[in-house]
Parts: structure tokens; sequence; C-alpha cells
């Protein structure tokens, strides 16, 4: 597909440096320090910090659901247990109220666990509330533009307790009657200097939330997949179990997080990094939040931004934050948080137009045409934009095998990462001064109809300040850093393989080179 960038025809299948862009050439500061990852791609120091107190601490494996359903008239909900916290994001010593429903009425207990490592368990049980005397709370009618926002009791009260690390917590809640389970799930932040700012990509998690059958923000009432405004969602709901690529019951309650997100966060704290945890809504309001972090991750399926973020993370960018993305289709679509009806900062969204549209092609997509495309291209800010057929799958190809982010991993120009692209990514480079492209390839889509190849680029630039933006051009990337308990893999266009030493490489060398280029030790 010719691209018009510099007077040069793009080609994703053009090895190395001549598809570059822009003025090439530039590599980030020197080698990493000799020792700092093995050949496995680990981090061979021990750690440091609160991440790695915490992850020394007793973990259990007893934190999945073991009895969870969908009822088969709405495909989506599990009526007989459901609830959702009243904040996305919360601060040790705050409060946060939880919601829940029985149906039919059943007394339930609530046990929240911390998300993470610890020894390979993935969780830490922090505290078990209940039994609760459980009701039957109503289902919310549709309001103004199909929203559908719950006005529930709430069963708790509960107060942080101040020794909570940053992280992403996930309430299991169990009704005592016959042993329904369903999660609810909300971040704890803080507001510490960290290394690492891990976004969890709930904005997105929330656009795709059909509870309690068709309300997701891409069902206008009359198709499944529209992609126009005028389609309101809210935070006062749960989650209904994951929509899209495969049945995901630990989905139940806990949006894409099991998906997409949570191998990556289990890698980061089994090797030691410093990390904090945010949802995007701490990224819309507190744009000094993300100076705090030497470096910002976006990860898996992050899709839905607001303006706000996108502006605060150019900021952060410009004051010398590194950028990463390993994520796909990401800041594709503009939201305008707004409060809810009844109290909470941002818990109502509508998507209002797009960062730049799927161009040629933005017309496939119902309702797609009723944007009115005003806002800057995401390609400035992550390094790639959107490109059609918007889905697919493909190998990650190295194109820069000389780079620093290849070093250690042994690969050769042309050599791919089977099935690590899927099933959205990014495409078209921007015109950048300095950025490269790191891995580029074909895509397809395994429709067999025309058009539906496309292709995917991985890029780096520089920033203003000895930093760097990388963007993996994938949703998958985590796939290749862990398989922890729970997780499912995706199998969709292609399939990624698993655990790959390569990727984990990349990643740590990426890090590593963050944390003032000696990993987490």
């Amino acid at each position: 597909m010719a691209g018009g960038l510099g007077g040069q025809q793009f080609d994703p299948g053009l090895p190395r440096r001549d598809f570059l862009l822009a003025s090439g050439g530039w590599v980030l500061g020197g080698p990493l320090a000799a020792g700092a990852v093995s050949a496995g791609g680990g981090v061979t120091a021990a750690g440091r910090g609160v991440i790695a107190a915490e992850n020394a601490l007793e973990g259990t494996a007893d934190w999945r659901l073991t009895k969870t359903g969908v009822d088969p008239q709405t495909k989506y909900r599990c009526p007989w247990i459901e609830g959702f916290a009243s904040r996305t994001s919360v601060r040790a010593g705050e409060s946060i109220q939880f919601f829940v429903s029985t149906n039919p009425a059943s007394p339930f207990r609530i046990e929240i666990f911390r998300m993470g490592f610890y020894g390979g368990r993935g969780g830490r049980l922090m505290q078990q509330l209940g039994p609760f005397e459980g009701v039957v709370q109503p289902d919310p009618e549709t309001g103004p533009r199909r929203l559908r926002e719950c006005r529930w009791e709430p069963c708790v009260e509960l107060v942080i307790p101040e020794d909570w690390v940053s992280g992403v917590y996930v309430g299991r809640l169990t009704a005592e009657r016959e042993g329904w389970q369903s999660y609810l799930i909300f971040i704890v932040r803080d507001d510490r200097p960290a290394d690492l700012l891990f976004q969890c990509a709930d904005t997105t998690w929330q656009a795709y939330n059909r509870w309690p059958d068709q309300f997701a923000l891409y069902d206008d009432g009359q198709q499944k997949w529209y992609c126009g405004p005028d389609v309101d969602v809210s935070f006062d709901r749960p989650y209904g179990r994951y929509c899209q690529i495969l049945d995901a019951p630990l989905s139940t309650g806990s949006g894409s997080w099991f998906l997409w997100e949570y191998p990556f966060a289990y890698w980061l704290e089994q090797q030691g990094y410093d990390v904090s945890y945010i949802s995007c809504l701490d990224t819309h309001a507190d744009p000094a939040g993300l100076l705090r972090a030497k470096g910002f991750l976006s990860i898996g399926h992050d899709e839905y931004y607001s303006l706000e973020m996108y502006r605060h993370l150019l900021s952060a960018r410009d004051a010398g934050v590194n950028l990463c993305f390993f994520s796909g289709d990401t800041c594709w679509g503009r939201i305008d948080p707004r409060p809810g009806s009844h109290g909470g900062a941002g818990r109502i969204f509508s998507r209002v137009d797009a960062f730049g549209p799927c161009l040629p092609g933005a017309e496939q997509w119902p309702g797609a045409d009723r944007f009115p495309y005003q806002t800057p291209s995401e390609a400035a800010l992550i390094g790639a934009r959107n490109v059609p057929p918007v889905t697919g799958g493909a190998d990650w190809i190295c194109r820069l095998p000389e780079h620093w982010v290849f070093e250690g991993t042994g690969m050769v120009e042309g050599e791919g990462i089977p099935g690590l692209v899927g099933w959205e990514w990014m495409g078209m480079p921007a015109e950048i001064e300095g950025l490269e492209v790191l891995a580029n390839g074909r895509t397809t889509h395994g429709s067999g109809r025309s058009g539906s190849e496309g292709f995917y680029s991985a890029t780096m630039y520089p920033g203003p300040r000895g930093n760097f933006v990388f963007n993996a051009a994938t949703c998958w990337w985590c796939d290749g850093l862990s398989e922890p308990p729970g997780y499912l893999r995706p199998k969709v266009y292609t399939e990624p393989r698993g655990v790959d030493r390569r990727v984990q490489r990349i990643t740590a060398n990426l890090l590593n080179r963050i944390c003032g280029g000696e990993g987490p030790g």
C-alpha cells in the first residue's frame, strides 16, 4: 500500500533501514549493563522495593473461579451473583463501595485478592468480607443513548488498608446457596515515585462490556458491531463475560484483565520490576501523576482514550518519560469521560470520534461515517496508526537486528516470532524524525475477502530528553512473556505460541533501559 511519506512507497516487506521514514541511524544511549539480563530473558538480580517485598509474601493458587456460568438468554451475564466497585482506582486510606446482586437471593461472601507472581501462584488473599445477606438488585432501565446505569445498594464500604501495595485487585464473589462465583475488579494506586507505570486498559474493558446482554459501546440497538457516536456506557454495572475471540470464564466480572494484561503483570512482578498500577481514568485526570515514573506501559488491547489522556501522554513524553505501547489498536477511539448521574467522576463515556480514521476503509464500520475526524492522529503519540482491515494476524518479523532492542536475542533480519501479531495491530508509521521500524510484515484476516490483507509496523522514535517511544504493534505481546495460572491462549487469524525467550529479552532490554540500564536489581 502506498504510504506517501517522504516520497517513499511504503512496503512492509522491505528489510531493515530501507524502510526508515525519516532521518535514520538513531540508537539511544550505550549498551546494556553487562549481566543485566540472563540468557533466558529474565532479570538475574534479586529485585528490590515494594513489589519485590510484596511478592515475597505467601501467595495462593485459590483465587480462580470454580463455578461460573452465563445466562443462555443474555449470553454474557452471571445473574446468580454479579457485582461492581464504585471506583476504578483507589488509594490506600480511601474508601470504596461494592455493589452485589444475587438472583435468587443468597447469602454471599467476598474474598479480595491482589494479582501478582507470588512464587507462581498468581495471587495473594488480602481480606475476606461477609457473609452478607444477598438480594436481587434491580436491572437498570434503558436510558437515553442506551445507557444502562445500575443504582444498587452497596453491601459494604471498605477503607483500603495502608499496607495494600498498588496493583490489580479482584473480589471473588461466592453465592453460598448454590456456589456460583464471579468477580468484581478495581485498582489500588499510589503516588510514590516508581520506575514503571502500568496503565490498565479499563476504558476498553468497559467499551466491550455487553452487560446485561447487548449494551456495549458497539451496539446502537440495531447493529451488534456499530462504530459510531451517540451510545453511552457506564462503569456502574458488572462486567459481563468477554464477548470476542474466546470463551473466557475468568473474564466474568473482571473485564479483559485476565486475557491480555495479567500475563504481563505476572512477568513484571516475577522479575522484581518497580511498578505502580493506574486506571485509564487516572491518566485522564492526573497528568502530574505520570511524571513520577521513568516509563509508562500500555498493555494488550488499549483502544479507547480521551483527548486529555492523549495530551497528557504527549506532555509526559516531552518531559522525558519513556512510553512503551505493548499493545495494538491503541488510542483508536476518542471518548468523553463524565460523571455518573448519581456522582462519581468518569463513570459514563461515549465514543465521540476517532484519533485519526482508518483511511481508506473507514466506511466499513457501521456509523463510522458520522465521525468528524477532527482529533490528531494516534500515530503522533504512538509512532504508527491504525489501518484497515483493522483485524488480522502475522508473525512478528525482525527488520533491524542491530538495534539495541534486539541485543541478546540472536535474531537476524527476516526472522519471525510466530503468531505474535494479532488480533489488532498498528500499521502505517508516522512521519517523526528519527523513527525506526523494528519489525513489520503482512497481516492476514483469514476471511478470504478482497482487501483482507493488511500490514503492521513495530516502531521506535526518540523523545526530546533522551527518552524513547516504543510501539510493539500487537495486542498479544504478553503471550510471549508468561503463561500464568488461568491464562487462555487466543486463537484467531493466527495463534501466538506462548512463552518466547526473544519476547522476554526484548521486553527486558526496553525496561532495563528505562530503569537506568540495570534492570530491577
